[in-house]
């Protein structure tokens, strides 16, 4: 019998595969995506010089009130504009977006769909 490669593995080789495309600069840094079972997160991050430029999460301050569950569709849009919000007030515009992995679909959609709205370009 062949053991079957889990869902860690696979999502991890496809993580590999498209950061070897992706990278960060600081005219145009990477937005990347962490999706956990409860909550979502998002960095913008400048990987030529290693730093996290903004920040946001299911868990923020900002949204404490308006979200019932952290990890639902919902929950990623709101997300999504939270960082568009703080980027646009640091002065980034451009991003290249980075599922890290994830299959461009629902939360990781919607996040993308909320940074859209929110004014960031990619």
């Amino acid at each position: 019998m062949i053991k079957k490669p889990d869902r860690k593995a696979i999502r991890a080789k496809r993580r590999l595969r498209l950061r070897n495309k992706v990278r960060g600069t600081a005219e145009r840094p990477r937005l990347n995506v962490f999706r956990s079972l409860n909550n979502i997160y998002a960095q913008i991050i400048d990987d030529d010089r290693g730093v996290t430029l903004v920040a946001a999460s299911s868990l923020a301050p900002e949204l404490k009130g308006k979200l019932k569950n952290g990890g639902n569709v919902e929950a990623a849009r709101e997300v999504g504009k939270l960082i568009a919000q703080k980027a646009l007030e640091s002065g980034i515009k451009k991003v290249v977006f980075d599922r890290a992995g994830y299959i461009y679909h629902g939360r990781v959609k919607a996040l993308a769909e909320g940074a859209r709205e929110g004014g960031l370009d990619f």
